[in-house]
C-alpha cells in the first residue's frame, strides 16, 4: 500500500507539470500568432523598403536646397515663441561673419580715421582763438535746463559708446590686457549699463528735439556759412550766424536722426520678440552697429570743437555763459537779437564777468 500511494502521487505531480507546460506552450503560440498578425497588418515589406539609412541620409546640400522660397529650415514646436522653430538659418552665418569681420573694420576706419583727421587739423590750423581777445563781459548762452539736458544725453552716450565698442573690440584689446575673468566681469556690467542707460538717453534726445528744434531749422544764412567753411580755416573771418550755425545744426540733426535710429534698433534688441522673425532682428542689429560706429566718429569731432579745438567754446555748456567777443565772432546775428531785447525779462543778456 505505501508503495502504491507513492506511485500515485508521482503520477499526479507529472500530470500537473505536463498541464502547465501545455498551457505555457498555448500562450506562447497565441502571442506569436498575434505578433505575426500585427506584422502583416503593418506591411513589413513596405516599411523595410522605405527606410534606407545609408541611401536616404540627409546631406547639408539637401537641407540648403529646402531653403528655396524661404530663409530658414524650421521644425515643429509646442511653445509660443515662433522663432524657436528655426533649425537652420544660413543668413545667421553671414550675420556672425559681419560682426566678427566687416564691422570692426568699419568701426576702426571711422573712429581711428576721425582721430587722424582731427590731429592733422590741430597741427595745421591750431586751436581756434578769439581773434579780439576776451572782453571781460559774458552773455548767457544756455540756461540750466538746457545744460542739464545736454549733459544727461552726453554722459549716457559716452557710457553707451564705450560699452558698445566693447562688443566689437573688447576681445581684441581688453581681453588680452586684463584676462578672461576680468573681461567677463567688465562685459557683464557694461551690458547692464548699456541696457538701462538707453532709456535716459532716449529721454534726452526727445527733450533736445523739443527745446532746440526752433533754432535748428536750416536757412539761407547757413549756405553762406558753409561756403566760407565756417571760418575754421581762416583768422578773423567768421561768417555771421544766429544761435546755431550751420555746423551746429548739422550736428543737431545727426544726433536727432542718428540717435532715433539707434533708439529704434536698440528697442528691438532690448525686446527681441517684437520683430516678426530672427532675420528682421538681425537686420536691426546690423543697423544699430553701423550707425553706432559712424555716430561715435561724428561725436569725436563735436567733442574736439567744443573743448580743445575752439577757445571759449566749452563755457557754453560749462557755465552757460560765453565771452561777448567770442559770441560776436561766432554768432553775431544771435548777439544782435539778444541785445535788442534789452536787459529786462528772462531773455539772455550781457552780464559782467566774475
Amino acid at each position: 500500500m505505501p508503495s502504491s500511494l507513492s506511485t500515485l502521487k508521482a503520477l499526479v505531480a507529472r500530470a500537473s507539470i505536463l498541464r502547465a507546460s501545455i498551457l505555457r506552450a498555448s500562450i506562447l503560440r497565441a502571442l506569436c500568432a498575434a505578433f505575426a498578425l500585427l506584422l502583416v497588418l503593418a506591411h513589413p515589406a513596405t516599411a523595410q523598403l522605405s527606410f534606407k539609412p545609408t541611401a536616404e541620409a540627409v546631406q547639408e546640400d539637401k537641407l540648403l536646397n529646402a531653403l528655396k522660397g524661404g530663409d530658414r529650415i524650421t521644425g515643429r514646436i509646442s511653445i509660443p515663441d515662433a522663432m524657436a522653430a528655426s533649425l537652420i538659418q544660413p543668413a545667421g552665418r553671414d550675420w556672425r561673419d559681419f560682426h566678427r569681420g566687416q564691422l570692426p573694420i568699419i568701426g576702426g576706419v571711422a573712429i581711428i580715421g576721425m582721430f587722424a583727421v582731427l590731429l592733422i587739423f590741430l597741427l595745421v590750423r591750431g586751436r581756434i582763438r578769439v581773434d579780439h581777445g576776451f572782453s571781460g563781459t559774458r552773455i548767457l548762452r544756455f540756461a540750466s535746463f538746457e545744460r542739464f539736458t545736454h549733459w544727461l544725453t552726453a554722459s549716457c552716450f559716452i557710457v553707451l559708446a564705450l560699452s558698445g565698442l566693447n562688443i566689437s573690440f573688447g576681445r581684441i584689446l581688453i581681453l588680452p590686457a586684463f584676462g578672461a575673468e576680468a573681461f567677463a566681469t567688465m562685459s557683464g556690467y557694461a551690458k547692464i549699463a548699456h541696457d538701462y542707460l538707453a532709456f535716459p538717453f532716449m529721454l534726452g534726445l526727445l527733450i533736445m528735439f523739443l527745446i532746440w528744434i526752433r533754432d535748428n531749422i536750416p536757412g539761407k544764412i547757413d549756405w553762406q556759412w558753409l561756403r566760407q567753411g565756417g571760418g575754421l580755416l581762416s583768422n578773423g573771418q567768421h561768417p555771421p550766424a544766429r544761435r546755431f550755425n550751420a555746423g551746429q545744426k548739422g550736428i543737431f540733426w545727426i544726433v536727432i536722426i542718428g540717435g532715433s535710429l539707434m533708439s529704434l534698433s536698440g528697442w528691438y534688441m532690448l525686446f527681441p520678440y517684437l520683430p516678426a522673425d530672427v532675420t528682421e532682428l538681425q537686420l536691426w542689429t546690423v543697423i544699430h552697429a553701423v550707425i553706432a560706429m559712424l555716430f561715435i566718429a561724428v561725436m569725436l569731432a563735436h567733442i574736439y570743437i567744443g573743448s580743445i579745438g575752439m577757445e571759449g567754446a566749452f563755457d557754453a555748456m560749462g557755465t552757460g555763459e560765453v565771452d561777448l567777443n567770442w559770441a560776436r565772432e561766432h554768432h553775431s546775428l544771435w548777439v544782435e537779437e539778444e541785445q535788442s531785447k534789452g536787459p529786462s525779462g528772462s531773455t539772455p543778456r550781457a552780464v559782467p564777468a566774475e
